[in-house]
């Protein structure tokens, strides 16, 4: 079941940084889908609302988690185990991952997350990536971390590395503080979803470690979409900026894990995806100083069984767009086609899910998601984490499995 909630609009413009990338070519003749998780080697061919999709396979990976597209062509692609990978313009993966990362937490759901191009990485050539930063003093310990590094075409190495932002959310050591609600584990809700907009600001999510009661605290960092410079500092037009106990690179707040982050550059909106508890999975339009309720809002129920304070209309809280339950429905990243070669998804919205396919919803002519999803791969029996559409108008997917795929779709015949 899935309900809609919608609120008011108004936010800052934003955009992603998009390069080229193709897939390998001859593929081999195509074969029904199957459900499994060992896919094969494809390709896959499938019918959709809108006619046929095609879809081919572009490399292996181990958990792929976040992808970029190259100016030159080819693309970066982040593997959650703690690898950067590079894929070139002829859709051939580097047997050799790419060196230089610092050292990370990779227990559980911890690991290497997002990845962001600087805006002008044809001439600085600056990668952003998101991780779960270990403490030297306490290998239990853990905290979401941004880093940047240089990367020159067909270097097996980045340089120039260093953190431009260091959460405070290190957590871990044990005993654990007592926390409600049967909350989960402290290598887990990292968020680390990026994102740059026009103006060159880089959106960086983080989870609330599984620790809820810290989110409303606006000095913190736990469940938080940040807004920061290229360096990791404060700019200007944050909403809190200035006032006494806010954190000044806080965009938005009441976030449980974000952990997908899109422009609409038809409307000029950023839209995010976000992990409730058992259930409470949501989709929200992100405003300025918004509060996404969390903790003591959600429509999920707690890990204990227990009831949120809040379900809805909470005064002072955003409901989110869509929320889905009761069983979880667990999102990956989402994004707004605007490409010429699916014409007939234009505008449209498409969410990758863990246990729904990939979900495609028609959209209103201020961005909102109409009707019932078209709900596309559910078949193929994979945990979709990423979604990104290509330079070239196919939509790329990254499945969150050990044996996972990078998955190009275009259009059938």
């Amino acid at each position: 079941m899935i309900w809609r909630f919608g609120f008011t609009a108004g936010v800052a413009a934003l955009a992603l940084a998009t390069g080229t990338a193709s897939a390998q070519e001859e593929p081999a003749p195509a074969r029904p889908m199957f459900q499994g998780a060992d896919l094969g080697s494809g390709p896959w061919d499938s019918h959709t609302e809108h006619g046929p999709i095609h879809l081919e396979l572009v490399a292996e990976l181990e958990r792929p988690w976040g992808m970029a597209f190259l100016p030159e062509g080819g693309m970066l692609v982040t593997e959650r185990v703690g690898r950067l990978r590079h894929i070139d313009a002829d859709g051939t993966l580097d047997p050799q991952p790419i060196a230089g990362l610092p050292a990370m937490y990779t227990l559980g759901i911890a690991g290497l997350k997002g990845i962001a191009l600087h805006p002008d990485f044809a001439d600085n050539r600056l990668v952003y990536m998101a991780y779960s930063k270990v403490d030297p003093d306490d290998e239990q310990v853990s905290t979401l971390a941004v880093m940047r590094g240089r990367w020159a075409p067909g270097a097996h190495e980045l340089t120039d590395v260093e953190d431009i932002f260091v959460a405070d959310t290190w957590y871990g050591a044990q005993p654990l503080p007592e926390r409600c609600c049967g909350q989960g584990p402290a290598f887990g809700s990292y968020g680390g979803r990026l994102l740059f907009d026009p103006d060159g600001y880089l959106f960086v999510t983080s989870g609330d470690r599984n620790w809820g009661e810290q989110v409303q605290d606006p000095a913190s960092h736990y469940g938080k979409i940040f807004r920061m410079t290229d360096e990791g500092e404060v700019p200007p037009g944050n909403p809190w900026v200035g006032m006494e106990g806010h954190e000044p690179l806080t965009w938005s707040t009441g976030h449980r894990n974000p952990l997908g982050l899109a422009y609409n550059s038809l409307t000029g909106e950023l839209w995010e995806s976000e992990f409730g508890p058992r259930g409470g999975d949501e989709v929200n339009r992100i405003l300025r100083g918004g509060n996404y309720g969390w903790m003591p809002v959600t429509q999920g129920m707690h890990y204990n069984g227990q009831q949120a304070e809040g379900l809805r209309n909470v005064p002072g809280m955003i409901d989110p767009v869509l929320v889905y339950g009761p069983q979880s429905f667990n999102p990956g990243n989402l994004m707004f086609y605007t490409g010429d070669l699916l014409e007939d998804w234009l505008g449209d919205m498409l969410l990758g899910s863990f246990t729904q396919g990939l979900l495609r919803y028609d959209t209103d002519n201020t961005g909102m998601p109409i009707g019932e999803p078209e709900r596309l791969l559910q078949e193929m029996g994979q945990r979709w984490r990423d979604v990104q559409q290509a330079p070239d108008g196919s939509i790329y997917l990254l499945t969150d499995q050990g044996e996972g795929v990078v998955l190009r779709l275009s259009p059938g015949e």
